[in-house]
């Protein structure tokens, strides 16, 4: 007997407000994130924001973290961006950069407190 599957993959609107970490720079931008799918996000930048085409980001909203590429950027009537992120694999030189820089941040909160 076939089954038919019934999963789709669909964009869903989400809208948090999250951070952007430029994998070249280590540029942090704040960005508001509009639509995401497993392979894909949808971000909006300020109007100061740099063209970021082609760059590898690492995006950090509520309860996700995306390693991603930016495939399309353009202005908004208003000025400010609209980008679109495909996702990309994590590699291990990109996890252990989030893993080694959370343990660092978290080792200079445990000394800000004492």
């Amino acid at each position: 007997m076939k089954q038919d599957e019934r999963r789709m993959f669909e964009r869903r609107v989400y809208r948090p407000e999250g951070i952007a970490v430029v994998c070249d720079t280590q540029r942090v931008l704040y960005v508001g994130v509009r639509d995401i799918s497993p392979g894909g996000v949808g971000i909006t930048l300020t109007a100061d924001a740099p063209y970021l085409l082609g760059e590898d980001l690492i995006l950090v909203a509520d309860t996700m973290i995306m390693y991603a590429n930016v495939v399309r950027q353009f202005r908004q009537e208003d000025g400010t961006w609209r980008a679109g992120l495909a996702a990309k694999k994590f590699t291990t030189e990109v996890l252990l950069y989030l893993f080694d820089s959370i343990e660092l941040k978290s080792k200079e909160e445990s000394c800000d407190e004492e």
